[in-house]
Parts: structure tokens; C-alpha cells; sequence
């Protein structure tokens, strides 16, 4: 199991590397500052959508990150 720091140096490397480092600090702002239910998020997120399209969405935006690198 990975510990809560690698993880926590993992999600900010992904931050970076998707947002940049002006878009990753305010995202890190506004998660510190909103009450944020992740959890709430993502169920509006997927709200309505079959296991079929998430899995096409998810699909789709793994084709686009390799498509980038």
C-alpha cells in the first residue's frame, strides 16, 4: 500500500502536469476554501450515464492524454 504522501506527490505531479502550476494552485485554493464533497461531485459527474458511456468517456480521455504526450 502506498503511503498518503506518494499519493498526495502523485495527485499534485497530475495537477501539474494537466493544469500547470497557476491552475493547479488555484484548484488547490478553491478545494481548501469550498466545502467539497468529491464524493457528491462525482456521483453529479456521472449523473444519468451508463457504465457504457463512462466507460467510453473514460476511453476517450485516455486517447487524448496519449495523444498529448
Amino acid at each position: 500500500m502506498r503511503t498518503d504522501n506518494i499519493v498526495r506527490i502523485d495527485a499534485i505531479n497530475v495537477l501539474l502536469a494537466n493544469l500547470g502550476e497557476v491552475d493547479t494552485e488555484r484548484f488547490i485554493t478553491m478545494i481548501k476554501r469550498d466545502t467539497f464533497d468529491y464524493t457528491e461531485w462525482q456521483r453529479d459527474l456521472f449523473k444519468g450515464k451508463s457504465i457504457e458511456e463512462i466507460h467510453a468517456m473514460a476511453t476517450e480521455h485516455e486517447k487524448r492524454q496519449n495523444t498529448a504526450k
